[in-house]
């Protein structure tokens, strides 16, 4: 099934699914079940079946899936077999946190560090230099830059992303609170813990009410 098809809750759910074959491998679960894997990403167990169903079968009925293979093979959906090159844009202190994240260089190669304030460039870090924001488009474009990372104010975030599709990024990945403008051929992942508490709070709201009206 083509990929644009692919619903992006099921891609959400896969990268669910992988994070519990790493967690079993771990363990030093070998095979696995439809039904363990729903019960670790508190799904059903027919979801997981027709999740997996959008790009083949990898499970034998009665014997269930093999945790090393299906986990490379999720790796391989995701693109996470190879190795991304990207830049962050905005190095204040999200940036920077972004930056020193341990677990970025294992799949991700972070080649560019911009900002417009002048006391933060020229600063090293522990993968690089930050530079200043006018050489963004050139180091996108020499550097084979594919991913852009933005953390700037949501004011400068349609302007930086902007900047990046004309040098010729692939994918976004957006930390400001801003709703971002890209042609159909540069997805936007968005990340905004805000709205993610403020989903939160709804819920525990819902709750607490509910237990007080009890």
């Amino acid at each position: 099934m083509a990929a644009e098809r692919v619903p992006d809750a099921t891609v959400s759910r896969l990268v669910t699914y992988l994070r519990v074959l790493e967690s079993l491998e771990r363990r030093g679960v070998v095979r696995t079940s439809s039904e363990q894997l729903a019960e670790e990403a508190q799904v059903t167990a027919f979801q997981v079946r027709k999740d997996l169903a959008y790009f083949g079968s990898y499970g034998t009925r009665g014997v269930g899936y093999s945790v090393p293979l299906l986990k490379r093979e999720l790796r391989n959906i995701l693109g996470l077999s190879r190795r991304w090159k990207l830049a962050i844009v905005g190095m204040g202190r999200l940036g920077q946190a972004l930056a020193d994240y341990p677990g970025l260089g294992e799949v991700f190669e972070p080649v560019g560090f911009f900002d417009v304030d002048p006391a933060k460039v020229g600063k090293r870090l522990s993968r690089g230099v930050i530079e200043p924001l006018a050489n963004l488009e050139r180091a996108v474009s020499e550097r084979g830059v594919e991913i852009g990372l933005i953390a700037v104010p949501a004011e400068a975030a349609q302007e930086v992303a902007d900047r990046l599709v004309r040098a010729g990024i692939k994918g976004i990945l957006n930390f400001a609170p801003a709703v971002l403008e890209t042609p159909p051929h540069v997805p936007v992942e968005n990340v905004d813990f805000l709205a993610g508490l403020a989903r939160l709070t709804y819920f525990v709201s819902r709750n607490v009410g509910e237990e007080w009206v009890g």
